[in-house]
């Protein structure tokens, strides 16, 4: 990435707890390396992934008239319906790779 706000990258992962198992997810600005996005929960459903993006996309209000790539795995949170409708509704435009 050449700027801010050009490619993020989306992933989550679990961390062991004294109460057991939590998830972490993250939306990450590849030219800054810095998270811009993050959720904790106790499940792996949409919504969990959703509220990282959400949190991003308010915390970096991204111009519509530049391209931002949005990639992440195959997982069935990111290529769900729900996702990838709020990355249209954004302007953001999807890769999803391994």
């Amino acid at each position: 990435a050449q700027r801010p706000d050009q490619l993020w990258v989306a992933d989550f992962t679990y961390v062991s707890t004294w109460q057991g198992q939590m998830f972490v997810a993250f939306v990450i600005d590849v030219y800054a390396r810095r998270i811009v996005g993050w959720r904790v929960s106790s499940h792996m459903r949409t919504d969990f992934v959703v509220d990282a993006l959400e949190q991003a996309l308010y915390a970096r209000r991204p111009s519509s008239d530049t391209e931002l790539i949005h990639h992440s795995d195959r997982g069935s949170q990111y290529v769900s319906i729900r996702y990838t409708e709020r990355l249209e509704e954004a302007g953001l435009m999807p890769s999803v790779g391994s």
